[in-house]
């Protein structure tokens, strides 16, 4: 869930709310009631975690299976041409 905030709050208060967002809460700012921007964790931070990178793959190659034999060195040869 995003939290809405003014953009003059979010600049005064910009390292709280960034503390918060780093803990994982979301923010949308706002000026004069309308949405401008959305300030959310970074999700280079998520794939920081070699064992939930190693889970997300292995999970990814369950839901997406190579259907084929695929032949690695035709291919490089084809390449080279």
């Amino acid at each position: 869930m995003k939290i809405e905030i003014g953009a003059y709050e979010a600049k005064t208060k910009l390292p709280e709310l960034l503390r918060q967002v780093q803990a994982g809460k979301r923010f949308t700012i706002t000026n004069r009631g309308k949405a401008i921007a959305d300030l959310v964790p970074t999700e280079a931070q998520a794939t920081k975690d070699p064992s939930a990178a190693i889970d997300q793959f292995l999970a990814f190659m369950k839901q997406n299976p190579v259907r084929a034999r695929v032949d690695i060195k035709a291919l490089i040869e084809e390449g080279r041409e």
